[in-house]
């Protein structure tokens, strides 16, 4: 096949400080994968942590890493027991592969699989022009959604993950600690399940703003100086009561204390960010409370329902996009997305000319 004698580029890290884009082996599918062509890859902060800190929480750089696991790609050929994908199909790809056979994945939580693979942590990332993923976890794409759309089902699965995590129901009052993306997708997530008011908190305006601008009923803008008292009263004023589920995104100590204490007794609070590994936190306050902590590790069997949002319309993601770069460019995306660099949020690079392969 012509892509066989293609260069295939990717985005390595090599170490703290060391990304670099270089070329990298073809890969062949196996009899149950696909080669993709990949088309669009969104910067996530956990690849941004393996440039900066070489790596987040429990994962640690051991050797040179090809980032990026929001992605999206076009199928251009088929390993030999592969039967629901062919060809030219556009697919959106699960970067989460359990082992199949232990006890978490036969209860269908494959996200806390011991042996499971994850691109760009446990398993090589898919920042580069050519990949081969497990056929299972590739998820067609109908004609109505763009490539950066399917970049973007990975977020969204989060989203959906933590909100289901949480109960996010009909009705449901929920408070968003963080507006960064998965805080907004988060929130998007919660308002496209029934919740009846999202209020997003953030240390940044303009953060805030685009959460307006894509749906939150409330947001407040809070300052390192401003005492946990006050913050809880205003989260209250502004929802009309105290929140049924708080979703923590940013994973920093002060947030977590600050869900705890904004959430009603009774309620839920649900961990999503990744911070340091120990943390002071009031845990006899939510026992006296009885608050429900509950972590959200990535996500599993939620990729179907965020293509479904996408698909039908319940949640427009595309304005969390906001800046694009070619492959070649990457280290220029990376620092953008690292630095926030003229108010970037998702940052999206494009291993195929942008555009080539919607409808």
């Amino acid at each position: 096949m012509s892509q066989r004698k293609t260069k295939n580029l990717a985005g390595v890290v090599h170490g703290i400080e060391d990304f670099r884009v270089e070329e990298i082996p073809m890969p062949r599918p196996l009899p149950n994968e696909v080669l993709i062509e990949m088309d669009c890859v969104g910067i996530c902060g956990s690849d941004v942590h393996y440039i900066s800190h070489g790596g987040f929480g429990d994962y640690k750089l051991k050797d040179k890493l090809v980032l990026g696991h929001e992605s999206s790609g076009v199928v251009v050929e088929i390993g030999q027991a592969v039967k629901h994908l062919k060809v030219g199909d556009r697919v959106a790809i699960e970067p989460a592969i359990g082992c199949r056979t232990c006890r978490q994945c036969k209860a269908g939580r494959y996200n806390l699989c011991p042996e499971g693979l994850y691109c760009a942590t446990t398993a090589q990332g898919n920042l580069c022009n050519y990949y081969t993923h497990a056929a299972d976890c590739c998820f067609k794409l109908p004609p109505n959604v763009t490539m950066e759309e399917g970049a973007l089902l990975e977020p969204l699965a989060v989203g959906v993950h933590c909100c289901r995590r949480g109960g996010v129901g009909i009705g449901s009052i929920v408070l968003v600690l963080g507006a960064g993306p998965i805080g907004l997708v988060t929130m998007l997530v919660a308002k496209a399940m029934g919740a009846a008011k999202v209020c997003v908190i953030d240390l940044m305006d303009s953060k805030l703003e685009l959460a307006k601008d894509l749906g939150a009923d409330a947001t407040l803008a809070v300052g390192l100086h401003d005492s946990e008292e006050d913050i809880v009263k205003r989260i209250h004023l502004l929802l009309g009561s105290a929140p049924d589920i708080s979703i923590e995104c940013t994973g920093a100590e002060a947030c977590v204390n600050l869900g705890i204490a904004a959430t009603v007794p009774g309620g839920v609070l649900t961990l999503v960010g990744i911070g340091t590994i120990y943390q002071r936190i009031p845990i006899t306050t939510a026992l006296v409370r009885e608050i429900d902590i509950r972590p959200a590790f990535r996500y599993a069997n939620c990729y179907p329902a965020a293509l479904a949002m996408i698909a039908n319309g319940s949640i427009d993601a595309r304005k969390l996009i906001t800046h694009h770069y070619d492959l070649k460019e990457s280290v220029q995306a990376f620092k953008t997305s690292r630095y926030g660099l003229d108010g970037a949020v998702k940052v999206m690079i494009h291993c195929q000319p942008r555009n080539k392969n919607n409808f």
